[in-house]
C-alpha cells in the first residue's frame, strides 16, 4: 500500500499541479463527508423507528440512559476516547495540533453518536458529523502530504460537505466552515469549500431526494410592520442563548464531578428520563415537535402531553413551552456531559423554534388577533438563538433560508441574527464552543505564530547544562567553576536546589582577577534576584510575555519552589524556527 501509494504521489506531482489536485480533493472530501451525513441519518431514524415498534410504552423514558450507557462503554472502554464538544475538538485540532486529526475520528463519533441520538439523547447530529467530515478532510490531506494550510482547508471542506449533506444546504456549509472554523482564511480558499460542499449536498440529495434532516416550505410572506416586534424577538433570542450556553456550562461541571464514567452514564441518564417524562418533546434532536409548530395546527399542538396529562388550554401550553425553553438545555448538556455523543447545534435550533412561536403566539393572543406569522417567528427564533449560541450570525442566516427554499424571510432573519448576536456577545464574551479553549489556553484563534509557539513543549526546551554554585562559596570557588564552563550565567541554589539568584559573567569580570577579592568576597553578595522566573506548567505565551517584560534573554524555571534549568530566549527561537520547517516541509 505504501508502495503504490509513493508511486501514486510521485506521478501526481509530475501529471497535476498542486492547485487542481487541492479541487479534486475537495471535491472528494465534500462526497465523502455527505455519503457520511447520510448513513448517519439513516442510522440514527432507522434506530428510532425500530425502538418505536416495539412499543414498550414505559421503556420509552429510559430510552436515552441505554443509548449513553452504550455511548460511554464503546467510547471509553473500545474507542479510548473522551466524547465532549465536537466543535471544540476541532478547533483545538487546529490551535494546537497542526490540523492533524486522529484517523479514528473518522467513524468514532458516528458510531457512538447513532446510540446516543437513536436512543433519543436530547443533542443533535450536527455535530459528530462535523467531526466525522473533518476528520476526512484532515486525514487524507496527511495522506496525500498537504501542508498545514492544505490540511486547515481540507477540515473546512469536510465540514461544509458535512453540513450541505445533512440539511441539504451548501452556503451554510460554507458559511459554517469559513465563519466557525476558519476565520481569517483568504478568498481564494473559498472555492474548495465551495466545491466540498456541492458534492456533498449532491451526494445527499442523490440518496436522500427530499428526506433530509430539516426542511419547511413557506406559506406566510414577511410584513415590515412586523419589524418591531422582530426586534424584540431578536433581544430575547439573545437573553436565551446566555441562558442556554451558562446552563450548559454548569450543568456539564456539575455532572462532571462524579469521576466513575458508569455511574456519571447512569445517574444523569435517569435524570433526563425524569426530565422527558415530563416534557416529552426533549427526547431526541427534537425536529418532529418543531415541524408540528410551523403546522399552525393548534389542535395537534394542544394534544401534546405535559408530565402524561394533555394541553388541551393555552395557558397550559405557555407553561409547557417556557418549560422547554429552561430544560432543554439542561437536558442537552446533561446528555454530553454523561457521556453521551452529540452537539448543541440542534438543540440551539430547537430553542429558537419554541422561543420564536411562544412570542408570536403570546403577541397573538394579547392583541386578540392572529397580527404575526407563527411559522414565521418559529424560524427565525431558530435563526436568533442559533446565532447567539454559535456566534455564527451569517451560517444561522442562511441556513434558514435554505432550508425553507428561498429569501423571502432574509430581511427578519439578518435583523434577528444581528440583535441576536449582539445582546448574547454583550453578556458573553465567547462562544459556547470557544470559552473553555480560551480560558485554558487551548485555542489562539488565527494567529499561526502563537500557534507555534504553544505547540513548544517548556520540558523539551529547559537548559539543565549549567554550573549551580552555593550562595556560602567564595568568588574564588566561583571563578574555579568559571573556568569549567561555557556559559556565562550561574543559578545560585542551596543544598535543596531553592534558587536565591543569578550571577553573570559580568557581574564578576572586573572582580575575578583580584586574589584578595576570591577569598573575601561571599557570592550571595554579589548575585542578584532573577528579573522573573518560569513554572513547568506556563504556557508559551506566558513564557515570551514574561521575556519581553523582563527584558532578559535568560530565566529561570521553578517547580515546586526547585530550580529546575534555565529556559532562553534564543532556545525558543530556535526552536519556533525548527517547527515553522517542519509545518512548511509537510
Amino acid at each position: 500500500m505504501k508502495t503504490f501509494l509513493r508511486s501514486f504521489l510521485i506521478w501526481r506531482i509530475k501529471h497535476i499541479n498542486n492547485k487542481v489536485f487541492s479541487m479534486i480533493l475537495s471535491g472528494v472530501i465534500g462526497g465523502m463527508a455527505g455519503l457520511a451525513a447520510v448513513v448517519l441519518k439513516l442510522s440514527v431514524h432507522g434506530i428510532e423507528h425500530l425502538l418505536f415498534e416495539l412499543k414498550f410504552d414505559v421503556l420509552h423514558y429510559f430510552y436515552p440512559l441505554i443509548g449513553i450507557i452504550i455511548t460511554v462503554v464503546i467510547s471509553r472502554y473500545f474507542m479510548g476516547e473522551r466524547l465532549g464538544h465536537g466543535v471544540s475538538d476541532i478547533l483545538y485540532t487546529l490551535s494546537r495540533k497542526s490540523s492533524n486529526m486522529r484517523p479514528s475520528r473518522m467513524y468514532s463519533r458516528m458510531v457512538t453518536s447513532v446510540f446516543t441520538v437513536g436512543f433519543g439523547g436530547s443533542v443533535g447530529l450536527e455535530a459528530p458529523i462535523v467531526v466525522t467530515g473533518s476528520a476526512i478532510g484532515s486525514n487524507i490531506g496527511q495522506l496525500m502530504h498537504m501542508d498545514y494550510k492544505q490540511r486547515t482547508i481540507f477540515i473546512g471542506c469536510g465540514a461544509a460537505g458535512a453540513i450541505a449533506g445533512i440539511f441539504n444546504s451548501p452556503i451554510a456549509g460554507v458559511i459554517f466552515a469559513s465563519e466557525v472554523l476558519l476565520a481569517g482564511i483568504g478568498f481564494a480558499s473559498f472555492i474548495p469549500l465551495l466545491i466540498a460542499a456541492v458534492c456533498g449536498s449532491l451526494v445527499s440529495m442523490t440518496l436522500l431526494g427530499d428526506d433530509i434532516l430539516f426542511s419547511f416550505h413557506l406559506a406566510d410572506a414577511f410584513h415590515a410592520q412586523d419589524t418591531p416586534y422582530y426586534i424584540l424577538l431578536g433581544v430575547l433570542c439573545g437573553l436565551i442563548s446566555v441562558y442556554f450556553t451558562r446552563t450548559t456550562y454548569f450543568v456539564e461541571h456539575s455532572i462532571f464531578k462524579i469521576k466513575n464514567y458508569i455511574l456519571r452514564a447512569i445517574i444523569g441518564g435517569l435524570i433526563l428520563a425524569l426530565t422527558i417524562l415530563l416534557l416529552p418533546p426533549i427526547y431526541g434532536e427534537g425536529y418532529g415537535f418543531i415541524k408540528t409548530l410551523l403546522s399552525g395546527n393548534m389542535d395537534q399542538v394542544l394534544s401534546y402531553r405535559m408530565a402524561g396529562y394533555e394541553l388541551k388550554s393555552n395557558l397550559n401550553l405557555w407553561v409547557f413551552l417556557v418549560g422547554l425553553i429552561i430544560f432543554k438545555p439542561f437536558a442537552s448538556a446533561l446528555t454530553i456531559g454523561s457521556g453521551g455523543s452529540g452537539g448543541i447545534f440542534g438543540p440551539s435550533l430547537f430553542l429558537g423554534g419554541i422561543t420564536g412561536f411562544t412570542f408570536s403566539n403570546f403577541i397573538n393572543l394579547t392583541s386578540g388577533d392572529k397580527i404575526t406569522s407563527l411559522s414565521n417567528f418559529t424560524l427565525v427564533g431558530m435563526c436568533g438563538v442559533m446565532s447567539g449560541v454559535l456566534y455564527a450570525p451569517l451560517t444561522a442566516i442562511f441556513l434558514i433560508a435554505e432550508i425553507t427554499g428561498g429569501y423571502t424571510l432574509f430581511v427578519p432573519l439578518m435583523m434577528v441574527s444581528a440583535i441576536s448576536y449582539i445582546t448574547g456577545s454583550y453578556f458573553e464574551n465567547y462562544s459556547i464552543y470557544t470559552k473553555h479553549l480560551i480560558e485554558r489556553g487551548e485555542y489562539i484563534p488565527h494567529d499561526k505564530d502563537r500557534q507555534l509557539l504553544s505547540q513548544i513543549n517548556i520540558n523539551q526546551i529547559v537548559e539543565k547544562d549549567l554550573h549551580t554554585i552555593s550562595p556560602e562559596k567564595t568568588l574564588g570557588d566561583l571563578v574555579k567553576i568559571v573556568k569549567k564552563s561555557k556559559r556565562n550565567i550561574f543559578p545560585v541554589v542551596d543544598k535543596k536546589n531553592k534558587l536565591y539568584g543569578i550571577i553573570t559573567l559580568d557581574d564578576i569580570r572586573e572582580l575575578m582577577f583580584d586574589e584578595e577579592a576570591r577569598n573575601e568576597i561571599l557570592v550571595s553578595s554579589i548575585m542578584h534576584p532573577p528579573p522573573d522566573s518560569i513554572s513547568l506548567s506556563e504556557s508559551m505565551d506566558s513564557v515570551m510575555n514574561k521575556f519581553e517584560k523582563s527584558g532578559a534573554w535568560n530565566l529561570p524555571v521553578i517547580d515546586d519552589g526547585a530550580y529546575i534549568g534555565l529556559i532562553s530566549k534564543s532556545r525558543v527561537f530556535n526552536t519556533y524556527r525548527t517547527k515553522l520547517r517542519q509545518d512548511k516541509a509537510e
